[in-house]
């Protein structure tokens, strides 16, 4: 044995390690004590984790250090998207609507714990307006128990938009007050 190769010694017990050697870390160990510094079994992969400049076992990396997926319930190894206070795989943050759209990279809506892409969550719960019944996204006017677009309250006898606040109703159809005189 050469003088060099005496000066090798085991991380773990100090002793001079004589035969295989693992080398990771910047540190060397007998085979035997490449160890998980959670639940002290042999590390025998080629691949193994680092917490703390430590190694760790697979099993204990998931165990200890990996977020649970709110929608598929494993663990999560990659990317992690954190949204309503849960963590989720990319793959599996997507729209809850009729869509299923991935929602990772862009805006969302959420309703009683579910997210939806802008299109699905107006075409479920948006209000809907009383004339052309598609969905109020913006301000609505209130009138007659019901909510309208500004350009769909109109004037039922000559279809220009009703701006004043008073009108007449005829036929449970607006009228403004031009058409009343």
């Amino acid at each position: 044995m050469s003088e060099k190769d005496k000066n090798i010694v085991c991380h773990k017990c100090n002793e001079t390690i004589t035969k295989r050697v693992i080398t990771a870390l910047g540190k060397t160990w007998h085979p035997e004590h490449f160890l998980c510094r959670h639940c002290d079994k042999q590390i025998e992969d080629a691949t193994f984790n680092i917490q703390d400049g430590e190694p760790v076992c697979s099993d204990c990396f998931v165990e200890r250090y990996t977020s649970t997926c709110a929608a598929c319930k494993k663990p999560i190894l990659e990317r992690t998207i954190c949204a309503m206070g849960e963590n989720w795989h990319e793959s599996c943050f997507v729209c809850d609507g009729a869509c299923k759209k991935p929602l990772s990279n862009r805006p969302f809506y959420e309703r009683d714990g579910k997210a939806y892409c802008k299109q699905d969550y107006e075409d479920m719960f948006a209000v809907r307006c009383a004339k052309c019944e598609k969905p109020i996204t913006d301000s609505a006017i209130v009138a007659m128990n019901a909510k309208w677009h500004r350009d769909c309250f109109r004037c039922n006898r000559c279809e220009n938009p009703i701006t004043s606040q008073t009108f007449t109703i005829e036929g449970d159809k607006p009228v403004c007050p031009a058409c009343t005189c």
